[in-house]
């Protein structure tokens, strides 16, 4: 059988040093310096086969820390590893413990189109893989033709349009050869919930931004711009999706969706879950109060809605383990999962099962929610934990 790992990590603005992203935004020499310290100890930490980061608006710069990664994961191998011929060889302990460094594996990486000048920078993805890819990976951003969603349901004119013509951050899809399998895996960055308001034509900061002049409606209306949004962006990640699964391969979805499992942006990605029973439910196009769908027409809809339907390994983990919490950002006293890792039916008990997930790890231990006494210096550090599935393909696949 084949094991393998794969991680989601959101860096939190990765560039190199005196270089300003956001407005009066940059690193130090020392702040750099600092942050490519901790976040090649992350990666070294992680050790994953295929890691998808968000927020890198260099490659240069991931480049580096990769580098410096597989530094210390030499060194760390020439100490726990014992050499062949030594008595303990072959104690599975040490194999746990060997680090492979990345210098065969491949980088993608996708600059964001929206990127400006310095202090209107707009970060990318980035996506590493030991297995290398099948083909180029796919950068998606620009929505061609633009996404219309209609409102107007009822008629009458007034219900007005949503139109999405390009991605707050790009879709990165790659087609990763595991094995004998070729599974695909999205890397996302969903728009934030910070409000989205419009600027005045003179080029001035919008009234909204003014908190000296608290406008609790407009700001409510920001963030409501900003969920239309990142659920339009979810809808067009879901039907990606829909279509790698159609074409029959197995699919991950990882990344940061900047809401928890049960929003209805994630639950647009990871599709509907189905009723354990329609035979109750009325039929679409019933003409008597008792047209109900068929045992059989039950059994069909709730198989074409699992088939491709997702499901989050958080989840799978907290089903089989005594775990009491996982969270991957915390803001405000407020502790969450953003961060995900969907799996497609491929890997869930069924027919056309291939593999399974053993194991789920999360790396949260700097995590604070500005209490703490070191929470100042976690500014260098990852806003977001990291997460880790850990998987296994069959050797008898159907």
């Amino acid at each position: 059988m084949t094991r393998f790992t794969i991680a989601s990590f959101n860096v939190k603005n990765l560039i190199g040093p005196e270089q300003e992203y956001y407005r009066f935004e940059q690193y130090t020499e020392e702040e750099h310096a600092w942050k490519e310290d901790w976040l090649a100890d992350q990666v070294l930490s992680l050790n994953a086969d295929i890691v998808g980061f968000q927020e890198i608006f260099e490659r240069s710069a991931l480049q580096a820390v990769i580098a410096e990664a597989d530094r210390r994961g030499r060194a760390s191998n020439e100490d726990v590893v014992p050499d062949p011929n030594k008595r303990y060889a072959r104690k599975a302990i040490f194999r746990k413990l060997a680090y492979r460094d990345y210098g065969d594996a491949a980088l993608a990486f996708a600059p964001n189109t929206n990127d400006g000048e310095p202090g209107q920078r707009r970060p990318g993805l980035a996506l590493l893989s030991r297995f290398g890819f099948v083909g180029t990976p796919e950068i998606i951003q620009e929505i061609d033709p633009a996404q219309e969603i209609d409102f107007d349901l009822m008629g009458g004119g007034d219900g007005g349009t949503f139109r999405l013509n390009r991605l707050s951050r790009p879709l990165l899809k790659a087609r990763i050869p595991i094995g004998d399998t070729v599974i695909t895996v999205f890397n996302c960055h969903l728009k934030s919930k910070l409000g989205e308001y419009p600027r005045p034509a003179d080029g001035a900061p919008a009234p909204e931004v003014d908190l000296l002049n608290y406008d609790p409606v407009g700001r409510a209306l920001g963030s409501l711009r900003a969920a239309v949004r990142r659920m339009a962006e979810a809808h067009v990640l879901r039907a990606l999706v829909v279509e790698e699964i159609n074409a029959g391969f197995p699919t991950i979805v990882m990344g940061d969706f900047n809401d928890g499992e049960h929003a209805v942006s994630s639950e647009i990605i990871s599709g509907e879950r189905p009723f354990k029973n329609y035979a109750w439910m009325r039929r679409h196009d019933a003409e008597r109060a008792n047209d109900r769908y068929s045992e059989e027409e039950a059994q069909k809809i709730k198989a074409d809605i699992e088939r491709v339907m997702l499901q989050s390994c958080e989840k799978l983990f907290i089903r089989t383990s005594l775990r009491d919490m996982i969270y991957t950002t915390a803001f405000g006293g407020v502790f969450e999962s953003i961060d995900q890792i969907l799996l497609s039916q491929h890997f869930l008990d069924g027919s056309g099962q291939i593999g399974e997930m053993e194991y789920f790890s999360v790396f949260n231990d700097h995590l604070t929610d500005g209490s703490h006494a070191e929470a100042p210096y976690n500014k260098l550090a990852s806003d977001h934990g990291q997460i880790m599935a850990h998987l296994r393909l069959f050797d008898d696949q159907p």
